[in-house]
C-alpha cells in the first residue's frame, strides 16, 4: 500500500508536461507538493523553419530518420498534416530506416502507422550515435528530429563521418513566462524546506541550476547533504552527476516508476525512534507517532529534529535556540517546546531537565 507513504514529506515537481498527473500521484501518497515548472515547451508548428525542414526531408528521400521524442515526432506529423504534407511525409519516413531514442518515440512511430528498425535502450543520444557510427553513415542521408534544442555535437559527429544531415526543429525549450516559482523553489531547497525534487528532463535540470545561480541559492550543497534529487533516467541525471550530486532513478525510465522510486526512498531517510512507548518517525514537516501524522510548525519541527538527532541526550536551550528558523532566546525555545508538546498530543515524549534543557524520553533497548 502506498497511500500515505509520503505523509510529512514535501516534494517538488519541476515538470511542465504531466505535472498535474505527477502532483496527483504524489498527493495521493500523502506528500505536500510544490509545483514549479523549470521550463516550458514552445511548439514550432507554424514555424517557417519546421516547414522548410519537412520539405527538405521529403525531397532528401532519407536513408535514416532519428526520432528523439514521442511528443516531437507526433507534433511533426501533425504540423505536416496541417500543411497537406502528411501522407507525403509518412511515405518518405516509411521508405527510411527509423531509429528511435527509446520507447516513447516508438509509441509515436507506431501510432503513425510506421515501425522503428531499432530503439536505444538507454534513451540516450550517445547510444544512438554509437550505433549509427558503428553501422557506418558515409554517404547516408539522415534526418534528425530535434528534442528542444539543437543537437550540435550529435549532428556534427554524423557530418564528420560523411553523412548528409537535415535537422527538424519541432519545439524549443524555454524558461517559463513567470520564473518566480522556480526561483522560489531554489531558495526553499537551499533552506532545507524541500525533501525531494523530481526532474524529468535534462533541460529542466539545467534551468533549475541556472535559476539557483541567479538567486544565489546553494542547491548543490543541499542535495549533497540529504535533499533527494530524483531523476527519470541517466540523460536527465547528467547535469547533476557532473556536479557530484547524488541522484536516484528508477530502473524503468518512466514517470510512474519515478514516483515509485520517491515513494520507496524518502521514508528510508526518516528518523525513527522508540520514545515514551511509541514509535516516533521524524519527517520533513511532520512527525508520525505510531503511524499517525502530526503536522508541525517550522519552529516546533526544528526543536524536534534537534532532539531526535541526539536521542536521549540533554540538549541545551542555547543549542535549541540556534536551531530555530530565526534564532532567538531561551523563552522562544520554551514556547516552541510547549507548542511541540501540544502538537504531539502529549507531554510524555519530551522531558524538561531543570536548568539544563530538554531531551526525548527514548525507550531503553530490551
Amino acid at each position: 500500500m502506498t497511500e500515505g507513504a509520503l505523509a510529512g514529506f514535501t516534494v517538488a515537481v519541476t515538470a511542465e508536461r504531466r505535472r498535474s498527473e505527477m502532483t496527483a500521484l504524489l498527493e495521493r501518497r500523502g506528500a505536500r507538493v510544490v509545483s514549479a515548472p523549470a521550463i516550458t515547451i514552445v511548439p514550432l508548428i507554424d514555424d517557417d523553419a519546421l516547414r522548410a525542414s519537412t520539405e527538405a526531408c521529403i525531397g532528401l528521400e532519407p536513408h535514416i530518420v532519428v526520432a528523439t521524442t514521442g511528443f516531437g515526432f507526433r507534433g511533426w506529423l501533425e504540423a505536416a498534416e496541417g500543411w497537406g504534407l502528411g501522407d507525403t511525409l509518412r511515405a518518405s519516413l516509411n521508405n527510411a530506416k527509423i531509429i528511435a531514442r527509446g520507447p516513447k518515440p516508438c509509441g509515436a512511430i507506431r501510432a503513425a502507422g510506421l515501425s522503428e528498425d531499432w530503439a536505444a535502450k538507454t534513451e540516450g543520444s550517445e547510444e544512438v550515435l554509437e550505433r549509427l557510427l558503428h553501422d557506418g553513415v558515409t554517404g547516408r542521408r539522415i534526418v534528425v528530429q530535434e528534442h528542444g534544442e539543437p543537437q550540435v555535437e550529435f549532428v556534427e559527429a554524423l557530418r564528420s563521418a560523411g553523412a548528409a544531415v537535415v535537422e527538424v526543429p519541432v519545439y524549443r525549450w524555454a524558461l517559463p513566462p513567470d520564473t518566480a516559482p522556480i526561483r522560489r523553489l531554489t531558495e526553499q531547497v537551499a533552506a532545507g524546506q524541500i525533501d525531494a525534487v523530481t526532474f524529468t528532463s535534462a533541460p529542466a535540470v539545467k534551468a533549475f541550476l541556472q535559476m539557483a545561480g541567479e538567486t544565489g541559492a546553494d542547491v548543490v550543497t543541499a542535495f549533497q547533504n540529504g535533499t533527494l534529487a530524483a531523476v527519470v533516467g541517466p540523460v536527465t541525471a547528467a547535469p547533476l552527476v557532473a556536479l557530484d550530486v547524488p541522484v536516484v532513478m528508477p530502473e524503468r525510465y518512466r514517470l510512474g516508476a519515478l514516483i515509485k522510486t520517491v515513494t520507496d526512498e524518502l521514508p528510508l531517510r526518516a528518523l525513527r525512534l522508540q520514545v515514551a512507548g511509541t514509535t516516533l518517525e521524524v519527517r520533513g514537516h511532520a512527525v508520525l507517532i505510531d503511524g499517525v501524522t502530526h503536522g508541525l510548525a517550522p519552529a516546533a519541527m526544528a526543536i524536534l529534529v534537534s532532539l531526535a538527532r541526539r536521542p536521549g541526550a540533554v540538549v541545551s536551550k542555547e543549542q535549541l535556540a540556534a536551531a530555530l528558523p530565526r534564532g532567538n532566546d531561551g523563552h522562544a525555545v520554551d514556547v516552541a517546546v510547549a507548542r511541540l508538546r501540544a502538537a504531539l498530543g502529549s507531554g510524555k515524549h519530551i522531558e524538561t531537565v531543570i536548568k539544563r534543557g530538554y531531551r526525548l524520553r527514548v525507550d531503553e533497548a530490551a
